[in-house]
């Protein structure tokens, strides 16, 4: 059976004009994508982000203009039997970001370390400088498309 694995994304920008990104090591990868994940049934994908962002970064935020949805056909990085659908809305703080910010991609600490030989993925976040963003930065296919097509906004 094939199944569809519907993913939901946050773009936010703050006001130094730097898009958040989250770089992450899971299973033996690392990867640089934008925060957010997995739709749970029962759940809307605005509620997805909200929980995501939450569970991720303890961060409320307002889930603001829906900014786009995958419109071509991407297999799974993990699971080859399910097609990814993508969905990525604008989003801002309702507070101050309280986890730690990197400043280059990658920079686990000790605990995070820890807690990649507990679950096997672990991650951090850091902004980048729209001005120095390109598509290249991000992992995934369909980041790159976002990617793209923020910088052409």
């Amino acid at each position: 059976m094939r199944f569809f694995n519907v993913r939901v994304y946050g773009l936010l920008i703050n006001e130094q004009q730097e898009i958040l990104v989250s770089d992450e090591y899971i299973q033996g990868a690392y990867f640089t994508k934008f925060p957010g994940g997995g739709l749970e049934f029962g759940e809307g994908t605005r509620d997805c982000l909200a929980r995501e962002f939450m569970e991720e970064m303890n961060l409320n935020i307002a889930v603001e203009e829906h900014f786009y949805t995958t419109d071509f056909f991407q297999l799974s990085a993990f699971k080859p039997d399910q097609q990814i659908i993508s969905i990525y809305y604008k989003v801002r703080a309702l507070e101050r970001i309280a986890v730690p910010l990197r400043e280059k991609p990658f920079d686990f600490d000790a605990r995070q370390l820890l807690m990649y030989e507990e679950r096997k993925q672990t991650e951090t976040f850091r902004f980048i400088k729209l001005k120095e963003y390109n598509p290249e930065m991000m992992t995934l296919p369909i980041d790159k498309v976002v990617a793209a097509l923020l910088i052409q906004e």
